[in-house]
């Protein structure tokens, strides 16, 4: 894997929102769903996922940027002892470099090289295989390590939040899944797809995020357990009273504007707001919101006419 700072066009010390911040906009402009047949947006996606996924592990990130592993996650090994030069078999030397280039600095009585490997071993700088320059450090080993969490975005619209819906999604690791979205969902919100993340040589599967990308609605906005549209209405509905059909996330419903309503007057729509595991928690709240007729001249003269003769000032109640 290339650089994952380069691949996220990030630089070093960026935080961890910044990160977050970064894959989510990425994610959303080469996610397969978005790029049906498109094997290059597939394969960047595949690749800012995995730099997602290496730098979202603050362990494996502070190593890398003390560049004591590589971006494959492998540990940058470093020589350990004097080396002989290749080619030369001096005493415990075994052929050029010795394995992995490795090599000892005792003699060749069999229970000396015993001695030597177990005491390395035992003050924990390298496992036996590594002894022998072929193998990991015991701090790298890890054997039986699940493999790494994979970290995906999913665009739900507010409806579907709202409801919930099953969606179909190309993971990372090419498998496609159906992944259910409870109702009540929340921009932000993260599921988890257990054992469904990439596999490991050593152990078994790491899981799969999804982190929930709400789409904005065209007209209504969540505040807690309610939610919230603004209304316009003609100055006629507002003196005269009227029903008017309003969206719901249930789809149309039929609203009673009283007489004599005016801008900022809040109706409620009881249970129309989030249901909390299928029960109706909240209501919708409408605000009016009174709009005059675009630059209608005889809707002008009408009201100064009927203005002469009834002056009033609504800004008396509020001592304006």
């Amino acid at each position: 894997m290339k650089d994952p700072y380069q691949v996220l066009g990030l630089s070093r010390g960026v935080n961890a929102d910044e990160i977050k911040q970064a894959y989510r906009a990425l994610a959303r402009e080469l996610h397969p769903d978005l790029n049906p047949n498109d094997k290059k947006a597939e394969e960047r996606f595949k690749d800012i996922t995995a730099a997602y996924d290496f730098l979202s592990d603050a362990d494996k990130r502070a190593k890398f940027d003390r560049g004591e592993i590589d971006s494959s996650g492998q540990p940058l090994r470093k020589a350990h002892g004097p080396h002989r030069r290749a080619g030369t078999h001096g005493p415990g030397g075994f052929g050029p470099g010795g394995f992995g280039g490795a090599s000892f600095e005792f003699g060749s009585d069999p229970n000396e090289i015993l001695a030597e490997m177990m005491r390395r071993k035992d003050k924990g700088k390298k496992s036996w295989g590594s002894a022998w320059g072929f193998g990991a450090d015991d701090s790298a080993s890890e054997t039986g390590k699940t493999g790494q969490d994979a970290h995906h975005s999913l665009n739900v619209t507010f409806d579907e939040a709202a409801k919930g819906t099953v969606k179909r999604v190309t993971l990372a690791t090419g498998k496609s899944v159906d992944v259910r979205i409870p109702p009540d969902s929340v921009d932000g919100q993260t599921l988890r797809l257990k054992g469904q993340g990439f596999t490991s040589m050593l152990g078994g599967p790491g899981d799969a995020y999804i982190d929930i990308v709400v789409e904005v609605h065209p007209h209504l906005v969540r505040r807690d357990l309610d939610y919230i549209l603004e209304l316009p209405i003609s100055v006629q509905e507002a003196v005269m009273g009227a029903k008017i059909t309003v969206p719901t996330v249930d789809g149309q419903v039929s609203l009673t504007i009283p007489p004599n309503s005016n801008s900022g007057t809040v109706l409620r729509l009881k249970g129309k707001g989030v249901k909390v595991t299928g029960v109706n928690a909240g209501d919708q709240l409408v605000t009016l919101k009174v709009v005059l007729p675009d630059n209608n001249a005889e809707f002008r003269k009408l009201v100064e006419k009927w203005g002469g003769g009834n002056p009033y000032n609504p800004r008396d109640k509020m001592k304006l």
